[in-house]
Formats: C-alpha cells, sequence, structure tokens
C-alpha cells in the first residue's frame, strides 16, 4: 500500500480542541473543564487513510464528531478542501454554511443495528441524503440507489426490506451505501467493523479497500483493532488523553514505534506464530483524567522509562524521521519493541 503525496490534503486539523464544562449545584455553575480533545493536529491526503487509535476514552471519537461538525469544537481549524479545491474552516461555519460540504464529508458508524431507522426501508434510509440535498425525483432516487446496493455488492431486490431483515455485515454495507449516496471526497469510519465477526471484518475491510480504489475515497480510520488498523492505514496516529503522541507511516510504526504508548499497544496485537511468546506490556496504573491530568507528559504515570523531566516538561510532538513525529522526550534513546521486532 504506497502512501499518497501529502502536497494538498483533503484534510488539515490544526490546533483542534473540544472541552465540556463540568457543572456542579442547582445553578448549574461551571467548576471545570473535561478536556476530551486538546490540541489535536494532523491532514489527510486524497486517497489516503489516517487511522487514530487509543484506549476507549481517549478522545478519537470526539475528535472524528468535532470534524463533522456533528459537535462543535472549542477552538482550533480544520480545513477541508471542497470540490473547487478551496480550503474552508469548518469549525467556523454556521448550519446554513454547512449543508453544502455534508455533501462532501459523511460517516459510517460503529453499530450497524442502531444506526439504522427500523422503521424505513432500504430504499428510504439510503435514499434520504438524496431527498435532503435536493434528488426529487422518485424514479431517478431508485436508481441510485439500486447502483448503490450494488456498489456495496447487495440485490438490488433487497429495496423494499427493512433493517431487521438483515445480518449485521449485510446492514453495515447498508450503512456504507448511505455513506456514499452524496459522492463523498472524505468518509469518517468510527470503528465500522468493532461490533461484526471476525469473519465478516476481513469482508466489509476488503470492501472499504475495493471501494477506495474505484472512488478515490480518503477515510479517516477510527479504530482500537491494530490488527486492522495495519491492514487498511497508510499512516497511524496514536492518541492518549486527547492528544496525539505519535504518528507515522504504518508499516514504520509497527516495527518501530518510538513513543512508550505506542509500544505497549503493539504488545496486545496476536501475534499468528505459535513458536512465539508475546512479550505483553501490562499498564499500571489508571488512564488521565482528562478533567485533572498530570502534568508534564500525560503518559509519565504509567510509563517505566519516565524520568523528572518527565514529570514537569510538557512534550511537543516533534519531527524524528521524515513523516515520523513523536510526543516524547526521550524518544531519541530509547529502544522500544514492535510488532515485528523479534521474540
Amino acid at each position: 500500500m504506497t502512501t499518497p503525496v501529502l502536497e494538498v490534503p483533503v484534510l488539515e486539523v490544526r490546533g483542534l480542541r473540544k472541552h465540556f464544562p463540568i457543572r456542579q449545584g442547582l445553578l448549574g455553575r461551571v467548576t471545570g473543564q473535561i478536556r476530551a480533545v486538546d490540541d489535536v493536529s494532523f491532514s489527510i491526503a486524497h486517497g489516503e487513510t489516517l487511522s487514530l487509535v487509543g484506549e476507549s476514552g481517549c478522545g478519537k471519537t470526539t475528535t472524528s464528531r468535532c470534524i463533522l461538525r456533528a459537535i462543535a469544537p472549542t477552538s482550533g481549524k480544520i480545513l477541508f478542501r471542497d470540490e473547487h479545491g478551496d480550503a474552508i474552516d469548518v469549525a467556523g461555519l454556521d448550519r446554513k454554511g454547512l449543508r453544502p460540504l455534508r455533501r462532501r464529508m459523511q460517516m459510517i458508524f460503529q453499530d450497524p443495528f442502531s444506526s439504522l431507522n427500523p422503521r424505513m426501508t432500504i430504499a428510504e434510509i439510503i435514499g434520504e441524503p438524496l431527498l435532503v440535498q435536493g434528488m426529487r425525483d422518485t424514479r431517478e432516487r431508485e436508481t441510485r440507489v439500486a447502483d448503490l446496493l450494488r456498489l456495496v455488492r447487495l440485490p438490488a431486490a433487497y429495496l423494499n426490506r427493512f433493517p431487521h431483515a438483515f445480518s449485521g455485515g449485510q446492514r453495515q454495507r447498508i450503512g456504507i451505501a448511505r455513506a456514499l449516496a452524496l459522492n463523498p471526497s472524505l468518509i469518517v469510519a468510527d470503528e465500522p467493523v468493532s461490533a461484526l465477526d471476525v469473519s465478516v471484518q476481513a469482508q466489509i475491510v476488503n470492501l472499504m479497500l475495493d471501494l477506495q480504489d474505484q472512488l478515490g475515497l480518503t477515510y479517516l480510520f477510527v479504530a482500537h483493532d491494530l490488527s486492522v488498523v495495519k491492514h487498511v492505514s497508510h499512516r497511524v496516529a496514536v492518541m492518549y488523553a486527547g492528544r496525539i503522541v505519535e504518528t507515522a507511516p504504518t508499516k514504520q510504526l509497527f516495527t518501530s514505534p518510538k513513543h512508550p504508548y505506542t509500544e505497549a499497544l503493539l504488545s496486545a496485537v496476536p501475534v499468528p506464530d505459535p513458536r512465539r511468546r508475546a512479550h505483553r506490556i501490562v499498564l499500571e496504573g489508571d488512564v488521565a483524567d482528562p478533567s485533572n491530568p498530570p502534568p508534564g507528559c500525560h503518559f509519565h504515570p504509567r510509563c517505566k522509562y519516565a524520568t523528572e523531566q518527565c514529570r514537569t516538561e510538557v512534550p511537543a510532538l516533534t519531527e524524528i524521521e521524515p513523516g515520523h513525529a513523536v510526543s516524547c522526550l526521550r524518544a531519541a534513546e530509547l529502544s522500544l519493541r514492535g510488532v515485528a521486532s523479534g521474540s
């Protein structure tokens, strides 16, 4: 899988923050902030898949929802290129300004069971975005929906069935067809295979890769299953406590991680060789509290390599090799274990 050249990114996120207020008392007085996303920056090239990974609660889904403006960010820029190549700051748009961009940015949801309206037929579910965006002709809409079903490898005969008649994998294909209805250039996939059986996961992932090649799609792939991430991604961004701690091309990150948190995540990836014993790194302590993060490096209370400097100094995300950036004060001196770096 060749990484696209990052000349003019489809999406560029700069200093994105999303803080949720903590309210207490009868008057709902604000007593603090939950820093769900705290100064996140990255870019995605046309035709590229960037995977956002990390533990539950690290801010992956909040980041993706801010990008699509399902929730409003606290601060930062979300620069998205429209069909004319103009960079538009999605973060600053009102509802009216967002509407034309909805055609270009779509989402595949995690749960194929709850993301489809059980009272609507498949034709209505997939055709709804077309209707909202002005395709009033019923016959034209039905033709487009039938083409989309065939695109995701489902028979057009399923048009008048309801979601309960389908398996989980088929429902996710319907969700993908709905996301493709308006010919988007960017698709945010929020753990699109985590609710599916393993055998079905492979089918959906391969379908997404085929559609990317066929339609020139750009994916922001939010996931925690690193085995899937390794298969689908051009680049990977690792999040911890609302911040990106490492970004790198997929092969480079898996074989030569530079952040201790990435090393711990990779140690959990199963190795398909019974002759090799896994060296699992079990992190001690709890995930950093986003309402009261520790000083210095947020990861230092759980890091076995931490020094006194790590407890006081906040590390910046710094490029240490071409395309490989890490937020760790000791990145240059540590030799960390990757997935393929020995038994």
